[in-house]
C-alpha cells in the first residue's frame, strides 16, 4: 500500500495517521504531502486528510484548507476512484471541497468534546468497514469543537437510502443529525468521520477497534 498524508498549517494528527498507515501496511510506503504542493505522488492507493486545526479553524473549519493547491489534486484523485480518508478536521475539509455532502457545525453544547465514544457500524459495504460486522459497536476517541454533522432532510434520507452512513454515535456527543459520525461518498471510496480510528490502534490506546479500518483498506487494495 502506498499512502499520502496531507499536512496543513495547524495539522496535529498527521503523524498519528502516518504511524497508523505504516503499522498496518507493513512494507507500505507513507509520504507526507505539504498543502502547497500542486500534485500528489504517483502510484498512490490512499490519501489521508488528518485531524487538527488547519489554518487555525479561521473562517470555517476546513474552509481555507479546501482552497489549498493540494485540494484540487485530492478531488481529482477521488474522482478517479482513489481512496480518501478524512478524520475530524479532515472530514471538515472533505465537506468543504464538495467530496462529501453536508457540513460540520459547532457542537450543540458549544463545548469541546474529548473522550472515547461508542459507535455503531452501519455498513460493511465499503473498503473502510468491510472488516467489521454490521451493527457492531466499536469505540474510538473524539476530540472536536465543530463535529455537529448537518445536512438537510433530503440529503439525510438519501444517505440512509444509499447505505452511505458508515458510523453512528450510540450516545450522540455533539448534536449531529441522525447521530451520524461518518459518511461515505457516492462511489464509496471517500470516508469522512469525526472520531479518530488512528487513536484506537493498539492496546496502549485502550482498544484496537480503529485498526480494522486500516486493515480493511489493505484487504480492499489486495482485491482490486
Amino acid at each position: 500500500m502506498r499512502a499520502a498524508v496531507i499536512q496543513f498549517p495547524g495539522s496535529n494528527c498527521d503523524r498519528d495517521m502516518a504511524v497508523a498507515l505504516k503499522q498496518v501496511a507493513g512494507n507500505g510506503q507513507v509520504e507526507t504531502v505539504w498543502h502547497k504542493d500542486h500534485d500528489l505522488p504517483d502510484g498512490l492507493d490512499i490519501v489521508a486528510v488528518p485531524g487538527g486545526f488547519s489554518f487555525g479553524d479561521y473562517l470555517r473549519c476546513g474552509a481555507i484548507a479546501a482552497q489549498s493547491p493540494i485540494a484540487r489534486a485530492i478531488v481529482d484523485f477521488a474522482k478517479r476512484g482513489g481512496y480518501v480518508l478524512g478524520v475530524c478536521n479532515g472530514f471538515q475539509v472533505l465537506t468543504e471541497t464538495g467530496l462529501l455532502p453536508g457540513a460540520l457545525m459547532r457542537n450543540a453544547n458549544l463545548k469541546f468534546v474529548c473522550k472515547p465514544v461508542a459507535l455503531t457500524v452501519e455498513t460493511t459495504d465499503s473498503g473502510f468497514t468491510s472488516g467489521y460486522g454490521k451493527g457492531q459497536v466499536v469505540t474510538y476517541p473524539v476530540a472536536h469543537h465543530d463535529g455537529n454533522y448537518f445536512a438537510d432532510d433530503d440529503m439525510i434520507a438519501r444517505l440512509n437510502a444509499e447505505d452511505r452512513v458508515a458510523f453512528r454515535y450510540v450516545d450522540n456527543p455533539n448534536g449531529s443529525r441522525d447521530d451520524i459520525a461518518g459518511i461515505l461518498s457516492e462511489n464509496r471510496r471517500v470516508l469522512g468521520l469525526m472520531p479518530h480510528p488512528e487513536r484506537a490502534l493498539e492496546t496502549a490506546h485502550g482498544n484496537t477497534d480503529g485498526a480494522v479500518v486500516f486493515r480493511s483498506l489493505l484487504d480492499a487494495m489486495a482485491i482490486a
